[in-house]
Order: C-alpha cells, then sequence, then structure tokens
C-alpha cells in the first residue's frame, strides 16, 4: 500500500518511504513470477480464514508471524491474544479480500516509480512473507533504496523486535 500510494499519489506529498516486512513486487507465482508462492496457498488461507476465523487469528501469531514455532522463540501469549483481538474486531470481508490483495498485487511498477528516500527492512527469519521473494527484488527494483535485513528476526519484527526496529526507523527519519 505504501509503494503504491508514494508512486502514485505521494510525489509531493511524501519524502521518504519505509517498507517493513513488506510484499512487493509480488508474492503470487505466475509465468513471470515462477518462484512465487502457489495459489493453493492463499487458497488455503482463505479457507482457513472462512472455515474458522477465531481459530485463524490465534494459530497464524502463536506459530510464523512473530516466529512463535521456532525452537529457540519462546511465545509471548499477550501479543498472540492481541493479535487475536485486532483480527477479530475487523471485518470478515476485508480480511478475506486481504489475501488476495496482498498475495495477486503485481506492485513492481510502482516500486520503479519510487523517487524518494526509501528504507526496506525484513527479517531474514520472515516465514509469511519471504525475504528474497520480496525485499531483495524490491530493492532492486526502487533506484536508491536501502535494504536493512534483521538476522533472525519474524514478519512480526516491529512487534517482537521494537528495540531494534523503532530505532532504525528513526534514524531513517532524521537523516
Amino acid at each position: 500500500v505504501v509503494a503504491r500510494y508514494v508512486a502514485q499519489h505521494g510525489g509531493d506529498r511524501a519524502a521518504k518511504a519505509v517498507l517493513i516486512g513488506a510484499v512487493p513486487p509480488l508474492m503470487l507465482k505466475t509465468a513471470d513470477n515462477p518462484d512465487g508462492i502457489p495459489m493453493d496457498v492463499f487458497d488455503d488461507f482463505r479457507r482457513q480464514l472462512s472455515d474458522n476465523r477465531a481459530s485463524f487469528f490465534l494459530d497464524v501469531p502463536s506459530g510464523p508471524f512473530f516466529g512463535f514455532n521456532q525452537d529457540h522463540v519462546e511465545t509471548v501469549e499477550a501479543m498472540v491474544h492481541n493479535w487475536w483481538r485486532q483480527g477479530m474486531m475487523g471485518s470478515a470481508k476485508a480480511h478475506y479480500d486481504c489475501i488476495a490483495a496482498f498475495s495477486e498485487t503485481d506492485f513492481t511498477e510502482d516500486l520503479k516509480a519510487l523517487k524518494v528516500p526509501t528504507l526496506i527492512m525484513h527479517g531474514d527469519d520472515d516465514q509469511i512473507v519471504p525475504l528474497d521473494l520480496t525485499a531483495r527484488k524490491a530493492a532492486d527494483l526502487v533506484e536508491g533504496s536501502v535494504l536493512k535485513i534483521y538476522e533472525g528476526l519474524p514478519h512480526g519484527m516491529c512487534t517482537t523486535h521494537s528495540e531494534l526496529i523503532n530505532p532504525d526507523l528513526l534514524d531513517f527519519i532524521r537523516a
């Protein structure tokens, strides 16, 4: 969303952009994106969401979102419950449609059009949005961007490791 907005509407309205664990350029496997994730994975997300929304919003943060499915990571139940609370407050239809939006939208041209300083932050243990499929490709498409990879951090790194992320964000904003 940030890439699309700044590329299409932000020209003189945005001084900088930050993409954190972002999906651009494209998550879905297509003829032009053979390394992408197959559609049946996203169809399964939609099925899980439709079958039992409450369980979906517990299972995702309990596992891959925050990296709590890793042996070396201790689950923080408060984070899981807060994620569940946020999910259950949202629209089921919007959540369902969001899966299509984040998986099927091709942001390649938006990334190429970004002309503001752009920081791309991504954890190398992101099980939701694969680093090599997204951030590394995005960095190649955004002229002059800075790619900052966080060793061992999950998709939800802003929550699990805010003490690392926030100072880097502030440094980029202040620079």
